[in-house]
């Protein structure tokens, strides 16, 4: 399977930091990946657009999905007026690939290509749930998830399901890879996506809760005296704190698993290993820095690391990638000080010493 180099420019152009990870791969499994992730991207663009109702959101989602599951452009609607032209050009540019990222798929191997067709399946169920669960981002109203069972689905729908294709992927065409526990990997591969996942949902939640989304469970909510609508204040960040270290602490336990996800690679599998070391330590760099951030629900101070942080975990990561106990102290600095943070009082940053988890 070959992608285009017009369609290497285009990953870049929306993938931002996940790119890093998709270069570093071998090249056997560069091209699923990466055609894997363009359609997904595809599908979230389609999911996110506010230029046409949620109905018919869910008319086109559905379209694409028979359109992946038979390889075929034919199946495909027209998409030209999610994006003019002049505005989110990458999106724009991304949904007119499509005819030509399907034929892509058409010509992969039929491993490739079912495998792809999955994981998009199981990916467009989800964006299709989200459509369903929460009201119109212009209702004025916010959609919660029930409990913490409903957040676990969630975040296996929208990302543990891609550590399990990322999994089948990897012993396909990594022959380093070929005697390994397939099914150990791709439990630990799940529990890798939903650590990432986790880390999008505290991040993000200011935001999503502006667009009527609240991915923190009512249960958790309610058992600390809340409701979702009180969150839009920024300055309940320190009263919701229980309810963050909840949460927090199941991303850590989800991270522990994607620890030793990347001790079953092989350490001479370099590329490999840094693939995945890579959304580790920038997750669990992240999740440090929002449990310390004391504006955590101020949509306008996001929780973002400087990109000289990320700059010093690719420079790191090329030192201890073929250590295991380099790797694991590495990211045992992270828990430590992660864990650390959550019993601090809030607001805090005292736990942090030198460089974090990068030191």
């Amino acid at each position: 399977m070959l992608l285009h180099p017009s369609h290497s420019n285009l990953l870049k152009a929306v993938s931002r930091s996940f790119y890093l990870s998709l270069r570093v791969l071998p090249e056997g499994m560069r091209a699923p990946t990466s055609l894997a992730y363009l359609l997904a991207r595809a599908a979230d663009s389609i999911s996110d657009t506010s230029l046409i109702p949620c109905h018919e959101r869910q008319g086109l989602l559905s379209s694409l999905r028979a359109a992946i599951g038979t390889a075929s452009h034919a199946r495909l609607p027209p998409l030209d007026q999610l994006s003019p032209a002049g505005e989110h050009e990458s999106e724009r540019r991304l949904l007119a690939a499509l005819p030509e990222l399907l034929a892509v798929l058409q010509n992969a191997n039929p491993a490739d290509r079912a495998s792809i067709s999955k994981v998009l399946d199981i990916l467009i169920t989800g964006m299709e749930a989200d459509l369903a669960a929460f009201p119109d981002k212009n209702s004025g109203c916010i959609g919660t998830l029930p409990d913490e069972e409903a957040l676990d689905r969630y975040t296996y729908l929208v990302a543990g399901c891609v550590g399990e294709f990322w999994t089948e992927t990897m012993c396909r065409h990594a022959e380093a890879m070929h005697g390994a526990d397939r099914n150990r990997l791709i439990k630990l591969g799940v529990q890798f996506g939903k650590a990432l996942q986790m880390v999008n949902i505290l991040r993000d939640c200011p935001r999503d809760l502006r667009i009527g989304r609240c991915y923190l469970p009512q249960t958790l909510l309610g058992n600390a005296g809340f409701a979702a609508g009180d969150l839009l204040q920024a300055d309940r960040s320190a009263r919701v704190q229980p309810v963050i270290r909840t949460m927090t602490e199941k991303a850590l336990d989800d991270f522990r698993a994607a620890v030793e996800y990347v001790m079953l690679i092989p350490p001479h599998c370099r590329r490999l290993r840094l693939a995945c070391i890579w959304p580790l330590a920038i997750g669990l760099e992240t999740l440090l820095a929002h449990s310390t951030n004391p504006h955590r629900l101020d949509p306008d101070r996001i929780t973002k690391i400087p990109r000289s942080r990320v700059y010093c975990i690719l420079l790191l990561s090329m030192t201890r990638v073929a250590s295991d106990q380099a790797v694991r102290k590495w990211m045992n600095r992270y828990f430590m000080e992660i864990e650390t943070a959550l019993t601090q009082p809030f607001g805090t940053d005292d736990c942090r010493q030198d460089a974090g988890g990068l030191a």
